[in-house]
């Protein structure tokens, strides 16, 4: 690729200038500099460095002499997508991969910005911590989008789903919906360690083009998966009542729509349980693009047959759990259909079991974040009991759906920004050394980089959808006919839009601990969030009704928030006084 040497020489120099300018005036910009991350606002004070440490620096500036000569060759040597990923985060390729390996190669298609070293550390970027579209912040925004599309699928076709059932007009049958649905939730969100622990493993063998590590993790996933699917089923098939129990009353009217839904819904573990490895699995890969094609076709059939099956046919809520068993069923084919096309599963190690040297770091990172799926559902069923219990006519837990769905708006984008960061860290990590240059790329401070710009956007982001969704707060409240739901919901809605402040830096941060491996650390974060959560739940509500319930919510985000800042400033292995020890 041919540039401009004098505009390469005058960018460098603008660089090193606003870099000494930002880091003794201001104190708000984080840059890596021979090795070492500098950030005043926490160092108690302006670092000033000594001239000599810009010194390397003279190697790569071409003098401005006036030469005719005015451009230079940049290198065009061939680097494996691991050592091009650690500088800058890679775009989706516009083609389609067909298998595998293209899938690990068009994974490292992206142009570099590194500075050269003279010391032998890791090639790493000088970026800022806030976004300013520079090229991390485009690579991030290439992996973030298909993301963040496919996030959006389900919400809005849940948010079908209720619009429909409320045109029902009965309160009833949207709190028997949102029980069944939650319990089903609940119990399927067990297993929801697999995506988590799969994409890391997957983007750790992707980053090191291990094609059977890839193919190890996946098949391993779906082989405790469907174990899993198998009891999951089961238990909800046999046991409706029983689990039921856990967000209603003995004798609930809403009982009367909960029950049929569930017992449809049982037969989706399967299904939903492909479709979540299948999109952790090319989340692994770098390739969000193909789940969120899967996610789309799949859910349209379930945005045609609602109104088709609860109206016209005349099957109500039962309808409304056809449709979207349906959308399961035909994602989760999908999913495997495509990952088999690929070669990113082997038949072979699907029909054998797996020797515990492969199985263990699924079992291990499964075991720990498993304490956290514990807290977090024990958390979400306190929640809709307590919704539940709050009237018998379903006013509440119809209002709490809504608030759900509003929150939903700007957390999917949010979430999203998570997924991305649990699959860029373990990649940045990965310190390679280019065989033909000798160069370094990746590493500890090559993550902290990506990790600092990330929650930055997860800042920026979440109050900017916070102030979004309380914006369209009328226009969302309009898809009930019930003016005691639209008046139920509003405080809480408002709150859920608050909220999106924290979330941002909380769902962010906890992507960032998946992505280091820090499963027990969050799980264990996310417990001390719960216990808070159902102290506020027998406080909250009593004086302030579904608004406490939202109260309540606040304490559980806000408790995790601070186990983020623990994680990132104390005790996870990006930590400064952590970081240090490794040079």
């Amino acid at each position: 690729m041919v540039i401009s040497k004098r505009r390469y020489t005058v960018s460098v120099y603008f660089a090193l200038a606003f870099y000494t300018y930002a880091n003794e005036s201001l104190g708000v910009v984080c840059f890596a500099t021979n090795g070492q991350t500098s950030n005043p606002t926490t160092n108690g004070g302006p670092h000033h460095r000594p001239s000599h440490q810009y010194e390397h620096l003279s190697s790569i500036l071409p003098p401005l002499d006036g030469n005719k000569d005015d451009s230079f060759e940049m290198s065009k040597t061939r680097r494996s997508p691991t050592e091009l990923f650690a500088s800058a985060i890679p775009a989706q390729a516009d083609d389609e991969p067909e298998n595998l390996s293209d899938s690990m190669s068009q994974s490292g298609k992206m142009e570099k910005q590194s500075v050269s070293k003279t010391d032998g550390d890791a090639d790493n970027e000088i970026v800022g911590r806030w976004p300013c579209f520079d090229e991390l912040d485009k690579n991030l925004i290439k992996l973030a989008l298909p993301t963040i599309a496919n996030f959006a699928i389900n919400p809005l076709i849940g948010a079908v789903d209720l619009f429909w059932v409320n045109r029902m007009g009965n309160a009833l049958a949207v709190a028997g919906q949102a029980a069944a649905n939650q319990v089903f939730n609940s119990i399927f969100w067990l297993t929801s360690f697999l995506p988590s622990v799969t994409a890391t493993l997957v983007s750790k063998a992707n980053a090191g083009g291990d094609k059977e590590g890839v193919q190890d993790a996946i098949c391993q996933a779906i082989v405790v998966g469907l174990v899993f699917a198998m009891l999951g089923s089961c238990f909800l098939l046999f046991q409706p009542n029983m689990v039921l129990k856990s967000v209603l009353k003995d004798g609930a009217p809403a009982l009367e729509y909960a029950l049929p839904y569930l017992f449809i819904r049982s037969f989706a573990f399967l299904p939903s349980m492909l479709t979540l490895i299948g999109f952790s699995a090319f989340r692994g890969v770098l390739d969000p693009l193909t789940p969120m094609k899967i996610s789309l076709f799949a859910n349209l059939f379930n945005a045609i047959l609602d109104p088709i099956l609860i109206f016209p046919l005349g099957l109500g809520v039962t309808g409304a759990a056809l449709a979207t068993l349906a959308a399961e069923i035909i994602s989760g084919s999908i999913f495997f259909y495509m990952m088999a096309k690929r070669k990113m599963i082997s038949w072979s190690k699907l029909f054998s079991l797996p020797k515990w040297e492969k199985l263990e770091p699924l079992v291990r990172g499964g075991a720990a974040l498993q304490l956290r799926n514990f807290a977090l559902n024990l958390t979400f069923i306190a929640v809709t009991r307590v919704t539940q219990s709050l009237d018998e006519a379903g006013i509440a837990a119809a209002a709490h759906a809504m608030s759900i769905q509003v929150f939903q708006l700007g957390g999917i984008v949010l979430l999203a920004l998570s997924t991305v960061a649990q699959i860029v860290v373990p990649n940045r990590m990965v310190e390679t050394v280019d065989p033909i240059t000798k160069k370094k790329t990746g590493g500890p401070l090559s993550a902290k980089s990506a990790v600092n710009r990330l929650m930055s956007w997860g800042l920026v982001l979440g109050i900017l959808l916070g102030a979004l969704q309380i914006g369209v707060l009328p226009l969302l409240h309009k898809s009930s006919p019930l003016p005691e739901v639209r008046e139920a919901a509003k405080m809480p809605s408002y709150l859920a839009s608050i909220y999106q402040v924290i979330n941002g830096l909380v769902f962010i941060g906890e992507g960032v601990m998946i992505g280091t491996g820090s499963f027990l650390q969050l799980s264990l974060s996310t417990l001390v969030a719960t216990c808070a959560t159902l102290l506020a739940l027998n406080k909250f509500p009593l004086k302030y009704g579904l608004t406490g319930v939202w109260m309540s919510f606040g304490v559980f985000n806000t408790i995790r928030l601070l186990g983020v800042w623990l994680h990132q400033t104390k005790n996870g292995p990006l930590a400064r006084r952590n970081l240090e020890k490794t040079q």
